[in-house]
């Protein structure tokens, strides 16, 4: 059973930092299809930081910064250039991909995996099983709650969702939308930088290219899932998670009488459905607030 868990955490906390990061952008009224780019640059600069200086507190830095920079890049082209939010996030997913795979042949000359010489600090032998995990999966819930804290029981995070849902109404008392917006972009950059270091570092310490394999959007579909609560999206995200994990253990006890494609597919599945469910429950309302980021 401690093996299960463990699994869940590795796979589901870097899912958990960049889903708190679309969290943060549905309340400010974008839907955040940039994640998938964020987080692989993230976990593309956070291993590069850490090969080239040999500090891993460097290279999550870079990552921090590069995230930022994205987020801020998305802002801009969206608050500023108007364009269609969707297509934004899919451009900005785009180039975190191409990107980091320019990188990585222009340093090294090949598209070959690079391997980090450390990685992040474990939790260590006296947690038991739970040793192996990353000290980012013991500060996963806590980060969670901050996230509640701040979304529901602070004035940020009620602007913020006024600034989401009733733009007009918010600018009426005098509040900004365009900075509420920056505000939850760059906050969410650094949560996918986060993520996407944990990804790269947490266990593995390696970087391939397009190692998130989707995982952005498996965030993305974990704040529709959880109505863009961030306990409730964080919850969405841990059950992908334990799909993944299940599907993995399924590997090992059936072997070869499963289609190792399907098992492999599960997660996906997984979200599919999740968000099927999420729709039908909800009535198939739209998102609220999404029309608006064209009104001014």
């Amino acid at each position: 059973m401690n093996d299960v868990i463990v699994a869940i955490l590795r796979s589901g906390t870097p899912l958990v930092y960049v889903t708190l990061a679309g969290v943060l952008a549905q309340r400010s009224g974008i839907w955040h299809l940039g994640l998938e780019g964020l987080m692989i640059t993230g976990a593309c600069a956070a291993v590069l930081g850490v090969v080239e200086t040999g500090s891993v507190a460097v290279g999550l830095g870079i990552a921090i910064v590069l995230c930022v920079l994205g987020s801020t890049l998305l802002w801009v082209v969206i608050e500023k250039l108007r364009a269609n939010p969707i297509i934004a996030g899919l451009g900005l997913t785009g180039l975190g991909l191409g990107g980091t795979d320019l990188a990585v042949q222009s340093i090294y000359g090949s598209q070959a995996s690079v391997n980090s010489p450390v990685g992040l600090p474990r939790l260590g032998p006296e947690f038991g099983p739970y040793g192996v995990l990353s000290v980012l999966a013991l500060l996963m819930p806590l980060v969670v709650l901050a996230a509640w804290v701040l979304l529901r029981r602070t004035r940020f995070g009620l602007r913020l969702a006024a600034c989401g849902e009733h733009p007009f109404a918010a600018r009426s008392v005098g509040v900004d939308p365009s900075g509420m917006r920056l505000a939850a972009l760059v906050l969410g950059g650094v949560l996918c930088a986060v993520g996407g270091a944990e990804l790269a570092l947490g266990s593995l310490q390696i970087f391939a290219y397009n190692m998130t394999a989707g995982r952005g959007f498996m965030s993305f579909a974990a704040v529709i899932f959880g109505a863009g609560h961030p306990i409730g999206a964080t919850g969405a995200a841990l059950f992908f998670s334990a799909v993944e994990a299940l599907g993995i253990k399924a590997q090992l006890v059936f072997g070869d009488r499963v289609p190792h494609d399907l098992l492999l597919a599960l997660p996906y599945i997984a979200t599919v459905v999740g968000v099927w469910v999420s729709g039908r429950l909800r009535g198939g309302a739209a998102a609220t607030g999404f029309a608006e980021l064209r009104d001014y």
